[in-house]
């Protein structure tokens, strides 16, 4: 299971996606709203049906929305291990740590998987932002995420003209 907010899926995600696709019979992408974040740029049902677009192409990889710890819904779901993506050494801090936790209480592996050299950069929060203020991101998400991503911000440029 690959855990995470996904708020939008971009390259590097889906890097990790296709490698543990490779790795494991198959693959759950769990996508969550982290309560420590700001209200979401995308909606659940929205990154839920990004994530199943942009890996149609796996015959092995399904897509859930939760709400709970993410030990819960591994040990729901009976899966034996979480794979989580590294970008950097600050990553790998932090994700170590909770690797720990997790298996220290559930019993549960955690797998780490980085991403291309190329995708190493790209942050959901980057995409974010440059988007919001009407940048092109398009190069570094899949196209479902590209086409969406588009139109979010014409939306949102339409509304910020009506506030002014």
């Amino acid at each position: 299971m690959y855990p995470g907010s996904f708020d939008p899926l971009h390259n590097g995600h889906l890097d990790v996606i296709v490698a543990s696709s490779r790795l494991f019979d198959s693959i759950t992408v769990a996508v969550m709203r982290n309560p420590s974040k700001a209200a979401p740029f995308f909606s659940d049902d929205e990154r839920v049906a990004m994530i199943a677009e942009s890996t149609s192409h796996l015959g092995n990889v399904s897509v859930v929305q939760f709400g709970e710890l993410v030990i819960d819904l591994a040990q729901r779901l009976g899966v034996e291990v979480i794979v989580k993506g590294l970008r950097s050494q600050s990553d790998f801090e932090s994700e170590l740590r909770m690797a720990h936790m997790n298996y220290s209480v559930s019993g549960v592996e955690t797998v780490f998987v980085p991403p291309r050299t190329e995708h190493l950069f790209v942050a959901s929060n980057f995409i974010r932002e440059i988007t919001s203020f009407g940048g092109d991101c398009s190069h570094l998400v899949p196209p479902p995420v590209a086409a969406r991503l588009g139109r979010h911000a014409a939306h949102q440029r339409t509304a910020h003209k009506g506030n002014t």
